[in-house]
C-alpha cells in the first residue's frame, strides 16, 4: 500500500506495512491508548512504521497536536499484543490503537502537553461517533493487559478526557481508613472483588484467594481510575470507587 485517506480530518498519512485484517470482520469496540515510551516522536514514528519492529497503531499523536494515521481503521493494526478485555483476548480486532507521544516511565514520564491531549479528545470522539464505542471502552494499554504494560500511566488526564465526553469515570473515593483486601487474604469478600473486577472488564480469575495475578489487576484498575495510590491493595476507596463505576455503567450486553 503506498497510502490511503486518514479516516480522522486533518490526520497526516504515513503508512505502516505492520498490519493484517481483522479477524471474524469484526468492527472495532475498543479505543486503546497507549504512550510510546520512546525519547522522541520521529523515532517512535519510525519504529511503528519500520517493517522490522512488526508494531503499529493507527494513529500516533505528537506532543504538538499532530496527528498521523499508519494504518486504515478498517484493518488490524499491532499494537496491544497478549491481553483480553470482557473474556476477547483478540483485541488488535476489536480495537483502534492510539500512540500518544511520551516516553513513558523509563525516561522521566513528563506531563502530557495540553495541545496533545486536545487533539486525543478530538481524535477519541471522531473515532467512538463513527464507530459507536462506548465510553467505557475507551481503555489503557494497561487494563487489557495488567503487569506487562502500565501505560499511557497514573499522570494520564482521565478526568480531562471525560470532562469532553471521552471515557467512563467517576470522582474516586478519598483515600482513607477502613477495611481492606491485599495478597494472602481469601474467602467471600476477595472472590466478590474478583467479581467485581471481571464484571467491569479485566481478565482476573474469581478463585477466592487474593493472589499475584489479583494484586496486579487491582494495581492497573488504580492506576486508570484512583491513581492516587497504586500498590495493589484493594482499600475501601479502590472497592467503593470500582462498586461506583459499575452502578454507573449502561445495562452490560
Amino acid at each position: 500500500m503506498t497510502g490511503f485517506l486518514p479516516d480522522h480530518a486533518g490526520a497526516e498519512v504515513r503508512v505502516s506495512p505492520n498490519f493484517g485484517p481483522r479477524r471474524d470482520c469484526r468492527a472495532p469496540d475498543i479505543i486503546l491508548l497507549h504512550y510510546t515510551g520512546m525519547l522522541t516522536g520521529e523515532s517512535a514514528e519510525a519504529w511503528l512504521c519500520d517493517p522490522v519492529s512488526e508494531v503499529s497503531a493507527h494513529y500516533l499523536v505528537h506532543e504538538d497536536g499532530r496527528v498521523v494515521q499508519m494504518v486504515r481503521e478498517s484493518d488490524r493494526a499491532w499494537h496491544a499484543g497478549k491481553g483480553s478485555w470482557r473474556g476477547r483476548s483478540d483485541i488488535n480486532s476489536r480495537s483502534v490503537g492510539i500512540e500518544i507521544v511520551n516516553p513513558g516511565h523509563a525516561f522521566g514520564y513528563p506531563d502530557f502537553p495540553d495541545a496533545q491531549i486536545e487533539a486525543v479528545i478530538s481524535l477519541c470522539r471522531d473515532i467512538a461517533e463513527r464507530h459507536a464505542v462506548r465510553p467505557e471502552h475507551v481503555l489503557a494499554h494497561s487494563d487489557v493487559a495488567p503487569g506487562r504494560k502500565i501505560d499511557p500511566g497514573e499522570k494520564f488526564p482521565w478526568p480531562v478526557l471525560h470532562a469532553a465526553g471521552v471515557g467512563h469515570l467517576i470522582e474516586p473515593l478519598p483515600i482513607g481508613g477502613g477495611r481492606f483486601l491485599a495478597s494472602g487474604d481469601r474467602g467471600e469478600p476477595v472472590e466478590a472483588l474478583q467479581s467485581m473486577l471481571a464484571l467491569y472488564g479485566y481478565g482476573v480469575d474469581i478463585t477466592g484467594e487474593f493472589d499475584q495475578l489479583t494484586a496486579t489487576v487491582v494495581e492497573a484498575f488504580q492506576r486508570h481510575f484512583r491513581p492516587a495510590r497504586i500498590d495493589g491493595v484493594a482499600d475501601r476507596s479502590t472497592i467503593e470507587t470500582l462498586h461506583g463505576l459499575l452502578s454507573a455503567l449502561p445495562a452490560l450486553t
